[in-house]
């Protein structure tokens, strides 16, 4: 190993092991106010404050929103910085400019200049990132940043931004130990976001919170509309790379065949939040028609996307998602049953401090199953995973490891047979590539 990389990796193992990351040891590590990271900024001369943002929040799409935001922004010319969270095989992930990582001495040094800061401060993993990545934007004089938020809005890391334009694509139930158990308290949680005088964008309608959005609007005189309210995505077709769409527009059609470098029951949503936002963009950050058909055709290339419904190889088809809360699951199962195959192998893990029998209840009896547990102390043993879903009538094994279980699958499985890996980003993570 390069002294180097001997140092990049030395770094690494400080973030993962001398701060609390939420990814390995889950809500201990939420931090439940901004004092650290405000004094993160601060001592680094307020990089946030640096560059013009566009601040996403939402319990699901939130990652395919922001890079079809940057994927657009970026076509036009502009020079774009994209934040997202977590990372699948590499730490760099979480921090890209025009779809190029931060480098691997970049990382070193940030982390060597703020091993004082951490000390006094003891911010989180997140929190560190949160900072790294907007001390790089500024650094790299980015002329705009798309910034997912992590968990929530109101306490994320990421809300110290002032942004050009705050969206929500949508609200179901996850992480409820932290941001409540109904909806309205989890899309009061994600409308913290929302701020004085500038424009939200909210991507579904839904009865429970929309008032609750409504309110937060008008109470920080920021002008609201809802993406559904106006767009809408019919899907024409599929093909190994894109999928194509008609948009409307008020009922009007508006762009014939768009095509999307991107798959998924759920990118439709997406795409419809994405137009509402690039339309409600201010000077001088307005794109044109070419512009956006250039910037979602090429996605993938523009953004390194990674994980989301991607084709992992063929004969049998291999096929991976980061759907991980019930409504993620519930959209992709559906979404199953338009694909032709003979059988459906599926090699799930879960997290242990989520209920599993959320996810369970989405998923087909028909299937084979192949349990895991993630590489994470999160976890969830996949013995135990495999009992709690035996008695929902879901038949399978446990393995070793999520590479395990998925070789089982694949030998396994015949040439026409489909398998899907899911049920957790970090299952995920250890197959995507």
């Amino acid at each position: 190993m390069s002294t180097q990389n001997q140092s990049y990796q030395e770094t690494l193992d400080f973030l993962y092991s001398q701060l609390p990351m939420y990814q390995r040891i889950g809500p201990a590590a939420f931090k439940k106010d901004l004092s650290n990271i405000r004094a993160l900024c601060e001592a680094l001369g307020h990089p946030e404050l640096r560059f013009p943002s566009l601040h996403i929040a939402g319990t699901n799409g939130k990652g395919s929103t922001a890079h079809m935001l940057a994927a657009v922004l970026q076509a036009a010319g502009w020079r774009v910085g994209l934040y997202t969270s977590p990372h699948y095989r590499d730490f760099r992930e979480r921090i890209k400019v025009n779809g190029r990582y931060i480098s691997r001495r970049q990382v070193v040094d940030f982390v060597e200049r703020c091993r004082p800061l951490c000390a006094g401060i003891q911010p989180s993993f997140f929190e560190i990132t949160v900072a790294m990545a907007f001390d790089h934007f500024a650094g790299q004089q980015v002329d705009i940043a798309v910034i997912e938020v992590g968990l929530g809005g109101r306490l994320d890391s990421t809300n110290v931004i002032l942004p050009e334009l705050s969206v929500i694509t949508n609200i179901s139930f996850d992480h409820m130990d932290l941001l409540g158990d109904t909806l309205p308290l989890i899309a009061a949680e994600k409308a913290g976001i929302i701020k004085s005088g500038i424009p939200v964008v909210v991507g579904e309608t839904q009865a429970e919170t929309r008032p609750v959005f409504l309110q937060k609007a008008e109470a920080m005189g920021a002008p609201i509309t809802f993406a559904d309210q106006h767009f809408r995505a019919s899907q024409r077709r599929v093909s190994l790379t894109h999928t194509t769409y008609d948009i409307y527009r008020e009922g009007q059609l508006l762009y014939k065949e768009l095509e999307l470098n991107a798959h998924g029951p759920y990118q439709y949503k997406n795409l419809q939040t994405s137009l509402q936002s690039l339309e409600w963009l201010r000077p001088p950050f307005q794109v044109t028609e070419t512009q956006i058909r250039e910037g979602l055709y090429h996605l993938r290339n523009y953004t390194r996307l990674l994980g989301r419904w991607q084709v992992l190889g063929e004969k049998p088809t291999v096929l991976c998602d980061s759907a991980h809360n019930e409504a993620g699951m519930e959209l992709a199962m559906g979404a199953l049953q338009n694909i032709e195959y003979q059988a459906l192998h599926i090699v799930l893990g879960t997290v242990s401090d989520k209920d599993p029998a959320k996810l369970l209840r989405h998923l087909p009896r028909s299937a084979r199953y192949y349990f895991a547990r993630p590489d994470i102390p999160r976890g969830h043993d996949a013995k135990l995973l495999q009992k709690k879903a035996g008695a929902m009538g879901l038949k399978g094994r446990a393995y070793s490891s999520v590479r395990n279980a998925l070789r089982a699958a694949r030998r396994c499985a015949g040439p026409k047979d489909l398998i899907y890996v899911g049920g957790s980003i970090f299952v995920v993570a250890e197959v995507v590539r």
